[in-house]
């Protein structure tokens, strides 16, 4: 099998033939809740400027790059993480990153209503890295927005659905992550890049280079989702499943250790319900009730049974994956 790869020219651009390509984001939901988008506008040399600029960030060495560790972008949850840094089921993932998000002021409401993953970001000291970061993540948000209408219209809805009751002011939380090709030291329970998981809001959207390494578990079982050249990948988070009853289902993922003899890079962009949004089942889709299948998720979780705001749902989840830190800014 082979994840469907999705010409969106048409859903970015307004035109006629957005029907036609939200029936098959539709279908790509309901298979296996992954796709590839092709003719997403997003400028090529942007991504490559974003990839050549991140490598020089990584290339430094650990005591530089913890100069921009995540303790000191305290609650706004922004800054670096060190190999291992990061947990997945309690086990350390084997890669490295720098977590970003939208850029508050100090002044904005929800940073000095003290609110978690709200702020600023703090950007590593390479020249136009803070640009392309800022440049990226505001092409890549616009293509979410679109992407949702298309959603929203695959599932008989008006194409503001998404964007009128949980997006206008969408969570957007981003990644720059380096899988790097080096042992894990004797002792470390490493197992994968990243370990077995869903996503928590309701669109990412990734870009990957052209090692790969992504694995998705559809109900035939897993599947390689290499690079596409010119295609960022996409998948459905916990909440997308959540509204919809799971008719559109969050499809487990991982990513195998990097042996390539080169560093992977991958920039997730996660485009999710305003922190505040109360995630609520959409009407009328089925008359039957919302399935539990925590039987068969990879966390033994109902996300059927959440009711509440899309950010406490994230805060259980973050907590899973830095408790320490979490421990202390939060």
């Amino acid at each position: 099998m082979t994840l469907p790869v999705v010409d969106v020219s048409s859903l970015v651009a307004g035109g006629p033939g957005r029907d036609a390509v939200a029936r098959r984001i539709g279908e790509a939901c309901r298979a296996h809740g992954f796709f590839y988008v092709t003719g997403h506008g997003v400028d090529a040399a942007l991504v490559h400027r974003l990839e050549t600029l991140s490598r020089q960030f990584f290339a430094f060495d650990t005591a530089t790059k913890m100069q921009w560790r995540m303790a000191l972008g305290g609650r706004a949850w922004r800054g670096y993480f060190p190999l291992g840094g990061e947990l997945t089921s309690g086990r350390p993932d084997w890669k490295e990153g720098l977590y970003l998000g939208s850029e508050l002021p100090d002044d904005h409401a929800a940073v000095l209503a003290r609110t978690p993953v709200h702020g600023r970001n703090l950007f590593p000291d390479v020249e136009g890295l803070k640009t392309a970061i800022l440049d990226y993540m505001a092409a890549v948000t616009q293509l979410g927005h679109r992407l949702m209408e298309g959603i929203a219209l695959s599932l008989d809805l008006d194409a503001g659905y998404f964007h009128d009751r949980y997006t206008a002011d969408p969570l957007i939380l981003f990644r720059l992550f380096n899988y790097p090709t080096q042992a894990v030291p004797d002792g470390l329970d490493v197992q994968w890049g990243v370990g077995e998981h869903t996503d928590y809001g309701l669109l990412t959207i990734l870009h990957q280079d052209d090692v790969g390494g992504l694995a998705v578990h559809t109900p035939q079982g897993w599947i390689a989702a290499p690079p596409v050249a010119g295609a960022f990948v996409c998948n459905i988070g916990d909440m997308l499943d959540r509204m919809t009853g799971g008719l559109y289902k969050s499809t487990p993922h991982r990513v195998a250790r990097n042996t390539s003899g080169r560093d992977r890079s991958s920039f997730p962009l996660f485009f999710d319900p305003n922190f505040e949004a109360r995630v609520q089942r959409i009407e009328g889709l089925s008359s039957t009730a919302a399935p539990d299948d925590s039987a068969q998720r990879w966390d033994r979780a109902n996300i059927h049974a959440f009711s509440g705001r899309y950010g406490d749902y994230l805060l259980a989840k973050v907590s899973k994956v830095f408790p320490q830190l979490t421990r202390e800014v939060l």
